[in-house]
């Protein structure tokens, strides 16, 4: 398996439309220059704005087109009634049947992004990057790792790469991007 989860560079805001900021195209370039010597051959993000254009220099400077998936958008929380939604987020990992009103659990969104994984670990013969969102990107993460949760998520940088690569019988993970 050769798959690399990228979670998105700087942007303007949270809704689907937003853009990258200019210090996020600047980190999409320098993120496609990173990646492009790792062998990636297929690149599949989410349909928001700001996953599409982190991954639009790493496609120009490869040649391929970027495949999006909708089950890579972003978890939707829900709405938080006191308005913290960092102490939500936090009570979501702890307890991942828990679903705030118009929102999905942590065990939904992890079944619906770790479904996309699947399907890419089936494919021997290509190399991923999987372009997605902070929430989502750990959730995958802890789908391999049930220890990861709040923590890791709010150590994450935009943008951030974790490798998934096998080892032995068994998936491993390792932050990549510095």
């Amino acid at each position: 398996m050769g798959l690399f989860l990228v979670r998105h560079c700087s942007a303007m805001g949270q809704e689907p439309e937003a853009p990258l900021t200019v210090e996020g195209v600047d980190q999409a370039k320098k993120l496609a220059d990173f990646l492009c010597n790792h062998g990636v051959s297929r690149i599949i993000s989410s349909p928001y704005c700001r996953a599409i254009d982190s991954a639009r220099p790493l496609a120009t400077v490869l040649k391929i087109s970027i495949e999006t998936d909708v089950r890579l958008v972003e978890r939707n929380l829900g709405l938080v009634s006191d308005g913290d939604w960092r102490a939500a987020l936090r009570e979501s990992f702890e307890k991942p049947l828990l679903c705030l009103p118009n929102g999905e659990s942590s065990i939904e969104a992890m079944a619906r992004g770790r479904a996309v994984i699947d399907e890419l670990s089936d494919d021997q013969a290509n190399t991923a990057a999987v372009f997605t969102h902070g929430n989502l990107l750990t959730l995958l993460v802890r789908s391999f790792d049930h220890q990861i949760g709040f923590e890791f998520w709010e150590a994450l940088n935009n943008p951030d790469v974790v490798q998934l690569y096998r080892k032995a019988s068994s998936v491993a993970l390792r932050k990549i991007w510095t």
